[in-house]
């Protein structure tokens, strides 16, 4: 089991200028890490022309995918048992060798192996950004950081394939890569100055051998998906070697995750109905997603010929679907607390878009191609944040933790496997509509014409050129309705999800989170981020009057929130006061007035300047509304059972205190809102 050590906290002492700058750099990292899943799609083709390789081509994506997901778990633990900073600088490092690698790339196997290598920096991008957020900011602004962190992915999932786009058309399609380095050098060298050196650690016992094997596992069996039929005949020797490794390395891994202090993924969350369905729905729902945005790009530039920036805009779509309906069934399962309804729709409307792709052609508008993307959009954004919700309401809160980044795991390496079977398939498929399309006809760009790019498409005789088209079109038809039978299997394991009633701290996930890489938290790290998360959606206003309530204290919110203010800065002015919340004087006396006649604040008379603090009646009344603040967090909890888990009571009071501090949002009321009159 995992312990904290004891270190200096150091939230509290990093002034306002430096955490921007460090919050700065940590998105940059982010930002690179996560736009690197999507940035390459809109430059596929332009690759392939150029280096080859086109059976392989949608390795260039499973690489980096597999080596995020995998290294993920083991960042997180060795950041938090030796230095986050270290660890995290370490990590841009190795992503920015890997960037610069695969920009200088010569052929398709160097590119695929520098990708591998940019994944690995790229999980210890995305895991030590989250951890170090935790150490740098206030419990009472984390909510709102983590929120803005979570945008990321959901942002880049839009912006990626368009800046591939656009760099493909600028520079150059090495580019997608060398971007990378001036902004990854900007967020190396601003950690480096203003990050603190100490932060928070925990022990762990690291499952290392169970990390190697489910990465060996995973790698095993997407080459066995990828190359079968392709590269060697399915009742070849490589083929049946890989197949009985598989097996192998599967059953090592079973065995070690059983003995393990800390395992990366424990086997008794698969009894759990609940999570067994949804870890099979993600990864369908990541099959469909990634194998979609890594071919429709090829569609776009080959078949409907346009530009790479263009494929990027055409792909806009999809992935305004697929926000839309993320952040939609989100809102409405916390208003409503049932979930079922959206997994199963979704999931159909996933596998009807899958079927329209793949009745895209040569003669399709524009308009009908937005919108068969738009619908397969639509069913992804349905089901991605149900899972997430739905597993962390199903485990204990021992398990939330792992179980949390095993729900995104499973679809991180439902989109390994789903880009591999499309690039299988549609190498499988070319080769043959190329020459019934063309007879012997021999094309530029190898692999039978396979691997020609737009710009070789461009220069070839009309009716050639219309043969190719005709055959991508057909290729990828079939791509597109393969994936039709995933999807009813997709369709036919949601109805197997249990519906059960969702924990009140679910309420916290949003769409940001659900199209992360796996970011693996303890139990109670995961906790503490739902309450910070939903405590910085709360309405102030209506959290100081509904603490009044339950403290049973005749004091409106304002009242309330200046109390707090002498109880943070006791035996003050009020000028002091004034000076320290940067509002006039006289927007505050009638409210001290108020807190004076209600005996709550007294004056000191053996200091001058008209000091004020806390009476006795102040105290006790402090205490009443650090007590109800306890009260509501604790009901927040109650799912969780925190009699029963002494560190998660504990957390919630040291919260309790933190989340009263200051409060910009209470200022915005003060500065909007008349001063409330004494009481009688």
């Amino acid at each position: 089991m995992s312990s904290a050590t004891e270190t200096t906290p150091v939230a509290s002492t990093i002034p306002k200028r430096r955490l921007y700058a460090i919050i700065g750099a940590l998105l940059l990292g982010m930002l690179l890490a996560a736009l690197d899943q999507t940035i390459v799609a809109t430059a596929l083709p332009t690759i392939v022309g150029d280096l080859g390789g086109a059976n392989h081509l949608s390795w260039i994506v499973t690489a980096y995918l597999l080596a995020v997901t995998a290294s993920t778990p083991l960042w997180g633990k060795l950041g938090d048992m030796y230095g986050r900073k270290q660890f995290f600088q370490a990590a841009i490092v190795i992503f920015l060798i890997g960037s610069i690698l695969s920009g200088l790339s010569q052929s398709m196997l160097e590119l695929i192996l520098f990708r591998a290598l940019q994944g690995l920096g790229g999980g210890g991008l995305m895991i030590g950004a989250q951890a170090i957020i935790g150490d740098v900011v206030s419990p009472r602004e984390r909510g709102k950081y983590q929120g803005l962190f979570g945008a990321v992915f959901g942002v880049t999932s839009v912006v990626g394939p368009l800046l591939g786009g656009l760099l493909v058309d600028g520079p150059g399609w090495r580019w997608v890569f060398y971007i990378n380095v001036p902004v990854g050098a900007i967020a190396l060298v601003v950690t480096a100055i203003v990050l603190p050196g100490t932060l928070s650690k925990v022990r762990h016992t690291i499952d290392y051998l169970g990390t190697i094997l489910i990465a060996a596992t995973a790698t095993d069996l997407v080459l066995l998906t990828s190359l079968g039929g392709t590269t060697y005949a399915w009742n070849s020797f490589p083929i049946y070697f890989m197949a009985v490794l598989g097996v192998v390395l599967l059953a090592g891994f079973i065995l070690a995750e059983r003995r393990a202090a800390e395992p990366v993924l424990p086997l008794n969350l698969f009894t759990n109905k609940v999570f067994a369905a949804a870890s099979a729905i993600g990864f369908v729902v990541g099959f469909a997603m990634f194998g979609a945005i890594t071919y429709l790009p090829l569609f776009l530039q080959v078949v409907q010929g346009v530009n790479p920036t263009i494929s990027g805009v055409r792909m806009l779509p999809m992935m305004a679907g697929l926000l839309m309906t993320s952040i939609g069934s989100g809102i409405l399962i916390s208003k409503w607390g049932r979930y079922k309804v959206f997994p199963v729709m979704g999931t159909a409307i996933m596998t009807l878009g899958m079927f329209l792709l793949s009745h895209m052609g040569v003669g399709t508008s524009i308009f009908m191609t937005s919108v068969f993307m738009f619908v397969l959009g639509v069913g992804l954004g349905c089901v991605m944040q149900v899972l997430v919700i739905v597993v962390q309401s199903a485990v204990d809160y021992k398990d939330l933790g792992v179980a949390t980044a095993g729900a995104t795991f499973f679809r991180s390496i439902g989109g390994s496997f789903g880009t591999a079977v499309f690039g299988a398939i549609f190498a499988g498929v070319i080769t043959g509509h190329l020459r019934d399309a063309l007879g012997n006809v021999k094309l530029p760009g190898g692999a039978g014409g396979s691997g020609i790019s737009p710009e070789i498409l461009a220069k070839l005789p009309a009716h050639i050129k219309s043969g190719v088209i005709d055959a991508y079109a057909g290729s990828l038809q079939t791509v597109f309705l393969v994936a039709v039978p995933i999807g009813i299997v997709a369709f036919l394991l949601t109805w197997i999800l249990p519906e059960i009633e969702l924990r009140a701290t679910t309420g916290a996930v949003d769409a940001g989170e659900t199209f992360a890489m796996p970011v693996e938290r303890s139990s109670l790290e995961e906790v503490e981020r739902a309450i910070t998360v939903l405590d910085s959606r709360e309405n102030r206003h209506d959290l100081y009057a509904d603490l009044a309530r339950r403290a049973d204290l005749d004091l409106g919110p304002r009242e309330c929130w200046l109390l707090y203010r002498f109880d943070d800065h006791p035996e003050s002015t009020l000028a002091e006061i004034s000076a320290v919340v940067n509002r006039p004087v006289d927007r505050l006396t009638q409210l001290a007035e108020n807190l004076h006649t209600k005996g709550l604040l007294v004056e000191d008379h053996d200091r001058p300047g008209h000091r004020l603090a806390l009476s006795t009646s102040g105290h006790g009344a402090i205490a009443r509304l650090l007590q109800a603040r306890r009260d509501r967090l604790e009901e927040l909890l109650g799912d969780w059972s925190p009699e029963d888990n002494p560190d998660l009571v504990e957390r919630v009071r040291r919260l309790a205190g933190a989340l009263m501090a200051d409060d910009d949002k209470m200022l915005e009321a003060a500065r909007t809102r008349p001063p409330e009159p004494a009481s009688t």
